[in-house]
C-alpha cells in the first residue's frame, strides 16, 4: 500500500527525535509500506529527503497565521496532488485532529481517497485558566470539526474517545477506532528481565532485591514543564510525603523558575532534582533508576510516559487522563488537581513492596504483549487494508 502520512513537524533526519513515537511508527510502518511523509511546519526548510525508508516532503514553513496559514494549506493540497500523480496514494492518515487532519480530509474527498485523523494532543481541550486545548476558540474549533470528518477517527484510549462527544463533535460510532500509539521496547527495556515477581526480589543486580526496596524511594516525572502537566499538583504531593522520598524532573519549559521557587517554598528544594532536558535515548536509564512514574496532567491524549516506564519495568501513578485507566495493571490513577489523593497513593505504594512489584510486572508484561510500536503498525495496516477491500 501507498500510505501518506501527514504531520505537523518531524525529524529533519534519522537522528532528529523531534517527536520520538512519529519517527517510531513512520520507520516501522515504512518495513512494511510504501511511506511518504508530508510535514507542513517543522524541519524549517523546502526539502525532500529519505528517513529509514520513508520519503519525506517538508513545506517548511514554521508559525505561520492569517493569510499565509491559508498558503500553506493550499500549498499542502498540491503537494498531496502532485505526488498522488507521482504514485497514486491509498491512504491519507493525519496525526493531529487539527490543520493536518483538515488537509488530510479535504486532500481525500478532492483525490477520492480515504481519510485516518488520530486524536494526538489537545484538540478536544479547554482549560481557559491556562490557555490550553483547541476548543477555546470559534476558529481551531472549526478546524477539529473539519479533521473530524474523516472516513476513521483514531482515538488512543477511552478518555479521548468520551472526549468527542463532549467536545460538542458527533462523529458516528462505526467511524471511531481505538488504536494506542505503542512504545520502542527496543529502547525502553528493563536491564534485565526476569520471569516473576517473585524473582525480581533476588535480583540485586537489577536493583530491585527486598534491602534495596526498604530505602530506594526514587519518583520520576518526565514532561514538559508547562500548565497542562501540572507539575505545581507534584510538588504540593511530595510536601507531603516522608523526607526519604526524592523526586527527578525530568524537562523543561517556561514554568520553570516558578516550579522552583515553589519547591523552595514548600521546603522540598533538597528533594527534587529539576534535570533539565534529556535526549530521548538516554531516557530509559532514568525510568530504570526510578521506584515509581508519576503523571500529573490535567489532560493527556495518551500519556506515552506510562508506556516508556511500564517497558523499564516501573509502575505509573496517575491522574485519571490518557491511557492509564484503561489499563490498571500499569498503575494506579487519582484525581486530577489532587495532591492530598496523590501523595496517599504514592505513600501506599512504596510502602507496600509486594504491590509494587506486582504492578511493575505487570505494566512490563502488558506493554510487551499489548502496547509496542509493532502491535500498533499491525493495526493501523489491518485499518487501511479494510479501506483497500471496501474500494
Amino acid at each position: 500500500m501507498n500510505i501518506g502520512i501527514l504531520l505537523p513537524g518531524f525529524s529533519s533526519d534519522e537522528n532528529d527525535w523531534a517527536i520520538p513515537v512519529q519517527l517510531n511508527l513512520v520507520r516501522e510502518m515504512a518495513q512494511h509500506e510504501d511511506v511518504r511523509v508530508l510535514t507542513m511546519r517543522y524541519p524549517h526548510r523546502r526539502d525532500c529527503y529519505p528517513v529509514h525508508g520513508a520519503t519525506v516532503y517538508s513545506l517548511g514553513v514554521g508559525q505561520v497565521r492569517g493569510v499565509r496559514r491559508l498558503k500553506l494549506w493550499l500549498d499542502a493540497l498540491l503537494t498531496l496532488r502532485r505526488l498522488h500523480r507521482e504514485k497514486p496514494f491509498d491512504v491519507f492518515h493525519a496525526m493531529w485532529a487539527d490543520e493536518t487532519g483538515l488537509i488530510a480530509v479535504w486532500a481525500g474527498k478532492w483525490l477520492g481517497i480515504p481519510s485516518v485523523v488520530s486524536i494526538a494532543g489537545g484538540e478536544l481541550a479547554r482549560l481557559d485558566d491556562i490557555g490550553y486545548g483547541l476548543q477555546q476558540g470559534v476558529f481551531s474549533r472549526w478546524i477539529v470539526g473539519q479533521a473530524l470528518k474523516a472516513d476513521c477517527v483514531v482515538a488512543a484510549c477511552s478518555y479521548a474517545h468520551r472526549l468527542i462527544d463532549k467536545a460538542g463533535y458527533r462523529v458516528q460510532e462505526d467511524r471511531i477506532r481505538t488504536i494506542t500509539l505503542g512504545v520502542d521496547t527496543g529502547v525502553f527495556s528493563t536491564l534485565a528481565p526476569s520471569p516473576s515477581p517473585s524473582s525480581r526480589k533476588r535480583e540485586a543486580s537489577h536493583g530491585r532485591g527486598e534491602q534495596d526496596a526498604a530505602v530506594h524511594k526514587r519518583l520520576i516525572h518526565v514532561a514538559s514543564l508547562v500548565g497542562v502537566k501540572d507539575q505545581g499538583t507534584l510538588l504540593r504531593a511530595m510536601a507531603r510525603l516522608p523526607d526519604d522520598v526524592t523526586l527527578d524532573i525530568l524537562g523543561a519549559g517556561p514554568e520553570e523558575q516558578h516550579l522552583r521557587k515553589l519547591a523552595g517554598e514548600l521546603g522540598i528544594a533538597k528533594r527534587v532534582n529539576f534535570v533539565g532536558s534529556v535526549h530521548h535515548l538516554d531516557l530509559p536509564q532514568y525510568y530504570r533508576q526510578a521506584t515509581i512514574n508519576v503523571l500529573t496532567s490535567r489532560h493527556e491524549g495518551l500519556g506515552m510516559v506510562t508506556l516508556e516506564a511500564a517497558a523499564c519495568g516501573i509502575p505509573t501513578i496517575s491522574t485519571a487522563v490518557g491511557l492509564l485507566p484503561d489499563v490498571p495493571m500499569m498503575g494506579i490513577t487519582v484525581p486530577i488537581g489532587d495532591d492530598d489523593a496523590l501523595a496517599q497513593a504514592i505513600c501506599d505504594l512504596l510502602e507496600n513492596f509486594e504491590k509494587r512489584e506486582c504492578l511493575a510486572h505487570s505494566a512490563y508484561q502488558t506493554v510487551r504483549e499489548q502496547y509496542t510500536i509493532q502491535h500498533t503498525v499491525e493495526q493501523f495496516r489491518s485499518l487501511y487494508t479494510e479501506f483497500q477491500s471496501a474500494n
